[in-house]
Formats: structure tokens, C-alpha cells, sequence
């Protein structure tokens, strides 16, 4: 998101200082429902299994859109998925698949409902292993990036490229390594938050 509201002011290489006197990168400056986001839930650590397979399965959604869609749908999303309950999508049929394709509140694509489908049962297996929130955490990085502008930000890593290929082997679908960084930014297991943002080293995971 480039547009800049007029009641905030540029500051520093990639932020943008609202009235409210935090700096955010611009793609959070602007929208009331994305800075919700960013300020209160974005990069925060997520360490439930519920919690993990419901973002995995949105950011699956995501491939392809704005993240913004995504949000905006998500309570659409959480409803039509029974609050995206592995226990329960897991036993999804096909008058489930089209009863998802018919919603006009989520994102219908076969694919990607066929993926988060899929994705319940391998969460559901990996109960009898580590699990799938302990999985994902494990490819945890030994340092985090630390971008000062918006081009800094990687769009993948070495680990989110391991664990794309560990999940799938483990029977995951649309969990690219791309997706899955998105994901490690997302819960908390990296944090890019740019060095001059309020949040920078806020999920207690980073601390700088």
C-alpha cells in the first residue's frame, strides 16, 4: 500500500507517523482495518494448533491476493470453516466443498478449500508426532531480519523453504516457501517489522 492518509506524515526511510504519533510501514498507515491489524495481532506469536492451521489455511487463501481480501473475509472465513476446527473440517465432504464454492464470503477456489481440507487431516496426523503448531516453530531461524524500508524485507528464507518442503511431505497443500514466510512473519517466528516501527521487537520472541 503506497497511498499516504493526509493526517499522517512521512518519517524515516519506509514509516509513515500517524496522528497518533506511531510509525508504521506505509501499507499499515492508511487502512483503519489493516493498522488494527498491525498494531494488535501481526507478528505476534501464535503457538496453538488451532491458531497456526487456521493462518496457514489464510495465507493459502492469500496466494494470488491482497492480504487486505483476506482480512476482510476472514469472518466470513471463520464461520463457513467452523471457526477452522481441524476436528471438524478434517470430516468435510463434498456437499462441504460445494457448500464453500456457493459462499460468496470467502474466497472460492476448488483448489484451495480442497487444500485446507487436506491440510486438517495432516494436522490431525501430526498429533501423533510433535504437532503441527511445535513443527512449525522448529524452523525458527538463529537471527531475524532487520530491514529499514519495505525492500529489505525478504519474500522467503532458507527456512521457510525447509519447512514448505517438510509440509509437504507431510501431506500440506499450497504451502509454497513464499506463503510460508508470510506465515513465519505473521506469527511471530520472524519478525520484519522495519527498525523504525512502533512494533519493532513487540512479540517478545525478537528483541531488537
Amino acid at each position: 500500500m503506497t497511498q499516504e492518509a493526509s493526517n499522517t506524515t512521512a518519517a524515516g526511510p519506509g514509516v509513515v507517523v500517524g496522528e497518533d504519533g506511531h510509525a508504521r510501514p506505509a501499507w499499515a498507515a492508511v487502512d483503519p482495518l489493516l493498522r488494527d491489524y498491525y498494531d494488535g495481532e501481526w507478528g505476534m506469536p501464535v503457538t496453538d494448533e488451532r491458531g497456526v492451521y487456521e493462518r496457514v489455511s489464510l495465507e493459502g487463501f492469500q496466494a494470488g491476493l491482497s492480504w487486505a481480501t483476506i482480512l476482510r473475509k476472514r469472518p466470513a472465513f471463520r464461520e463457513a470453516f467452523n471457526g477452522f476446527d481441524p476436528d471438524v473440517i478434517a470430516a468435510y465432504t463434498e456437499t462441504d466443498v460445494e457448500r464453500l464454492l456457493a459462499d460468496t464470503g470467502i474466497v472460492r477456489n476448488r483448489q484451495k478449500i480442497r487444500a485446507t481440507i487436506a491440510n486438517a487431516r495432516a494436522t490431525i496426523r501430526l498429533r501423533e508426532d510433535m504437532g503441527l503448531a511445535h513443527l512449525v516453530w522448529s524452523f525458527r531461524p538463529e537471527t531475524t531480519p532487520r530491514p529499514r524500508t519495505f525492500a529489505e524485507i525478504p519474500t522467503k528464507s532458507a527456512e521457510s523453504i525447509a519447512l514448505s518442503k517438510e509440509l509437504r511431505r507431510r501431506g500440506f497443500a499450497f504451502v509454497g516457501p513464499t506463503t510460508m514466510f508470510a506465515l513465519m512473519e505473521a506469527i511471530g517466528i520472524v519478525d520484519t517489522h522495519l527498525l523504525d516501527s512502533h512494533r519493532r521487537g513487540s512479540s517478545g520472541v525478537w528483541t531488537s
